[in-house]
């Protein structure tokens, strides 16, 4: 034990001494927050074969300590949060400290078991990240380490290995830039669900990508968040056969586009492929210790292929780069096939059970996707995915997603719990939910456990500055017993969404294809709490996150409203009643334009910014047109006509955003609401093709803001007061045309 003690100090000493003389870390973060905030801090690396933060004050300056610098940057964020009310979320990285920071009364130490905590699904990095630059890339590293993330998926740059590879294998550029997908699309490409769309990609795309990976890794490796890779899983073109001579089986198709085949480890030149691409990609981005890999995701076809062979060979090709490597794999529904990962070592894979807080597969019996042996005695997380497509809406389970898991850490399956995961499709939404779920590895003794009533109290006094307004207390109340409330029961994808964005008709239920979310919560709740923030903001102070939150909230309020009046709508014209049917519409989309508005205070909620980051990585016109092509088509039609119709992508990705709100949705619902109106004409309804006119908008170049225009706090008083007085409006109306 001794001498494991030397060995462990010495290491770190070696390791910080790497770094030189100036490079804390933790201390270049606290200057991105606020200049001059690491004088105010004294951090320290401490050698530990336990995972800890420590918070306490001495010598004037508050001293945060732990055995590693994303513990040390938790702890600093806890600090921020418990002491100061400043918590740093997407929408604001930055805050001003006070001169002299307030003592820390008794020192705080905690420690944690949970020796992984994960961060992304490959959606994520497409749905979310898609046309990151640097700067944006830096704050987002910043928030990992702050939230105590120490083991990322980084996909960047990937496709610079493939392109590689496959010239290598002697594939031509243009038949690369069928194979390689776009930059909106490049998630489901290397998750072996579809090739080429969205492309093809310049020489400068490759290029940015390379030297984007490398100061991402680099930061990475500086912070200590642990770099999860994609590895080689067989992944080869789909006319490999043909124009290799490989030996491949078929996975067949992904929503009407056609997977890459599946290279059979049976074949000689299995290994020869998986050293070009491990090669390459350790050439370009060093060697990981993680590597993610995801064969036959999402349905692919297993036909022809023997899974305990096909697992073995995966797992081999990558010890060959690195022994110490452990495969990173998502387990979502039927994969990993228990045939491909029974069979090989415990302690070389981490599966992410990634949607443990709806339908876990660790090995709950009363779970819809339950596995009886869980992951057959190989190491995995609790995740939380939440958020499909990136899709905008208010939604969570507090309560339920920390019983679950606290009932997986008394499960006979916790032995082999070694992390907690936020593996969601979109980020930059919900805030709530994400910070709760930071804070599980930090609370697993029984004097930390996790009362979220209690939890969500100090969360709302952290967010607004250690504001306690009863108004803002009381919506949180309600929304927490509402919208955040689903119930256990509920194992459906993602929040309710918004009748904005679907596709008009009379039967309107869901938007996307997939969407199974039902009626939980009564929205006048929702429009309760949008009112008491409204009432609030006088004297709230400008707090970036509390202007957040009301822009959402008073967002999700008018989507509500908007939902009850197109059930009134549907009555009406089933009713044959012309005047309520044509001031149904009016105020139905009067309210679209008024959510238009209120989000256009809030650069976070503007398709202009989403465009903005696209066109803005171009080194020339024809590429910024390209780009902000792929940008526009992934919110709304998503693929080409087949996969956006027969396959279901369409609409998957939508967004509340302004512009788009004012843009896309609001002229396809007036031209429909007025084709309807002149039925009562006697004129025919029209067959629309809305794929074509959903089409023309991603192929438009119009210009959209990228920044406020307007104040958030004015801008949501005046939906409000629309709001109601809308309402007050409908019930004289009613009477009138009765």
């Amino acid at each position: 034990m001794q001498i494991r003690k030397i060995l462990l100090f010495i290491s770190f000493f070696l390791g910080f001494a790497s770094l030189g003389a100036n490079a804390n870390p933790v201390d270049s973060l606290l200057e991105r927050i606020d200049k001059g905030a690491s004088r105010k801090f004294r951090t320290e690396l401490v050698p530990s074969d336990r995972e800890f933060y420590e918070v306490g004050y001495r010598h004037g300056k508050v001293t945060v300590r732990g055995n590693s610098y994303v513990n040390i940057a938790y702890g600093v964020h806890q600090y921020l949060k418990n002491r100061l009310g400043i918590q740093l979320s997407w929408n604001s990285m930055h805050a001003r400290l006070p001169k002299v920071l307030p003592s820390w009364n008794k020192k705080e130490r905690r420690e944690t078991d949970i020796k992984y905590r994960y961060y992304l699904n490959y959606c994520t990095l497409s749905y979310s990240m898609a046309f990151w630059d640097w700067k944006r890339w830096e704050q987002e590293l910043d928030w990992m380490a702050l939230h105590g993330i120490n083991l990322c998926l980084d996909i960047v740059g990937t496709d610079v290995v493939w392109r590689n590879v496959l010239l290598k294998l002697g594939y031509t550029r243009a038949e690369i830039d069928k194979i390689i997908a776009g930059p909106a699309f490049q998630a489901w490409w290397l998750m072996n669900n579809m090739e080429g769309w969205g492309g093809p990609n310049s020489d400068a795309w490759y290029d940015q990508r390379e030297a984007l990976q490398k100061q991402i890794v680099k930061r990475m490796n500086e912070l200590g968040i642990n770099v999860c890779l994609p590895g080689y899983s067989g992944m080869v073109p789909h006319d490999a056969r043909q124009r290799l001579g490989l030996d491949v089986s078929d996975p067949g198709m992904w929503c009407g586009y056609k997977r890459p085949a599946f290279l059979l480890p049976t074949d000689k030149r299995f290994t020869e492929i998986a050293t070009l691409y491990y090669k390459e990609q350790q050439r370009l981005y060093g060697k990981a210790s993680f590597y993610s890999m995801d064969p036959f995701h999402e349905g692919g076809s297993v036909e022809g292929v023997d899974l305990r062979v096909a697992g073995e060979a995966i797992m081999r090709e990558m010890k060959r780069v690195n022994p110490a490597a452990v495969w990173v794999v998502q387990a979502w529904q039927a994969c990993p096939h228990p045939e491909m990962i029974r069979h090989l070592r415990n302690g070389d894979m981490l599966v992410l059970d990634l949607f443990s807080e709806s339908r876990p597969q660790w090995g709950d019996p009363e779970s819809t996707w339950y596995r009886k042996n869980g992951f057959d005695g190989h190491d995995w997380a609790y995740c939380m995915l939440l958020n499909y497509g990136g899709n905008v809406g208010l939604f969570g389970k507090l309560q339920h997603v920390v019983d679950e898991f606290y009932k997986a850490r008394s499960s006979r399956f916790s032995s082999t719990m070694r992390g907690v995961g936020l593996t969601m499709e979109g980020i930059e939404n919900n805030p709530v939910m994400y910070e709760l779920v930071c804070d599980l590895p930090w609370s697993t003794a029984d004097a930390d456990r996790i009362v979220w009533s209690d939890w969500l109290s100090r969360y709302v006094q952290a967010r607004y500055g250690n504001v306690t307004n009863p108004n803002v207390i009381a919506a949180w109340i309600l929304l927490a017993q509402s919208i955040y409330g689903c119930p256990a029961d509920n194992v459906s994808q993602g929040c309710r969404e918004s009748v904005f964005c679907a596709r008009p008709s009379l039967d309107v239920e869901w938007v996307s294809s997939w969407a199974e979310t039902v009626d939980y919560y009564e929205p006048e709740c929702v429009i309760d709490a949008a009112r008491l923030m409204v009432e609030a903001a006088a004297e709230m102070p400008a707090n970036a996150n509390f202007r957040y939150d009301l822009v959402d909230i008073t967002r999700q309020a008018i989507a509500e409203r908007a939902r009850l009046v197109y059930n009134e709508i549907v009555a009406a014209y089933k009713a044959n009643d012309r005047k309520m049917f044509r001031h149904t519409t009016q105020r139905f989309l009067s309210l679209l334009l008024q959510q238009d508005r209120l989000l256009s205070s809030m650069p976070d909620f503007m398709v202009g910014r989403w465009i903005k980051q696209a066109r803005s990585i171009a080194t020339n016109a024809a590429e910024a047109d390209h780009y902000e092509w792929n940008a526009r088509t992934q919110i709304t039609v998503w693929g080409n006509r087949q996969a956006a119709e027969q396959g279901g992508l369409r609409e998957y990705a939508h967004k509340e955003w302004s512009g788009v709100l004012r843009d896309f949705y609001y002229p396809r619902w007036r031209m429909y609401f007025d084709a309807l109106d002149a039925t009562f004409d006697g004129k025919p309804m029209p067959q629309f093709d809305f794929y074509a006119i959903d089409e023309a908008w991603t192929r438009r170049h119009n210009p959209y803001p990228s920044e406020a225009q307007g104040d958030a706090v004015e801008f949501a008083r005046e939906a409000m007061a629309a709001l109601d007085a809308a309402e007050s409006e409908k019930g004289k109306k009613n009477n009138q045309l009765k």
